[in-house]
């Protein structure tokens, strides 16, 4: 049974269960995601756990990540993606981001924000994060976008770190610190279903 984690006005976080690993399957295989994530995450999933069920445990016991579903607060419970902190360094305080929003009829709606948004509040109380950092494609706009909405700051550039398509592209590199991280939540309104 899932455990909602927190919710905002748009979606809510829930905790991964068993059965999410067939979204995971054709998630995965989506052409589209892949081009704009390019997620270490699903290709593990893909290529080492070929799709398993073994990959659901060890997600739950990696501690250097964190792995929610994205769902909206409105009509019956429905996937709209994932979104998780990964390569945490809680001695250092920080961690990765991803947002992947999977509904395409989803996309330019406001829930992939609110999720990174959401996940960086768990991050900084739950985890004691001093920093969040984010790696983009340069040809995606859309996630930069989202994560400029959401506090975050382009710091640098990786040249040719990225390959998708047969070819290489750069990556941009975005951070948030706590500080900002906490000018966002002032202007926000979340909730955590056990401070309700």
């Amino acid at each position: 049974m899932p455990t909602v984690v927190t919710s905002g006005k748009r979606v809510r976080l829930r905790t991964l269960v068993p059965a999410d690993l067939a979204y995971l399957a054709e998630w995965c295989d989506d052409a589209f995601l892949e081009a704009m994530v390019g997620s270490e995450f699903f290709h593990t999933f893909k290529h080492v756990y070929d799709k398993g069920p073994e990959f659901y445990e060890a997600c739950l016991t990696d501690p250097t990540q964190v792995v929610f579903i994205v769902e909206a607060n409105q009509g019956p419970p429905k996937a709209l993606g994932l979104v998780r902190l990964f390569n945490i360094h809680l001695l250092e305080g920080y961690a990765f981001l991803e947002t992947m929003i999977t509904d395409q009829r989803a996309l330019r709606r406001g829930y992939g924000v609110e999720a990174g948004r959401l996940i960086t509040y768990y991050g900084v109380d739950i985890l004691g994060l001093r920093r969040v950092e984010a790696k983009v494609y340069e040809y995606n706009q859309l996630s930069m976008n989202a994560l400029r909405r959401n506090g975050f700051v382009q710091e640098g550039r990786l040249r040719e770190a990225g390959f998708q398509n047969g070819r290489t592209w750069d990556l941009f590199i975005f951070g948030i610190l706590k500080d900002e991280i906490e000018a966002v939540r002032s202007r926000d309104h979340v909730c955590y279903p056990d401070r309700q």
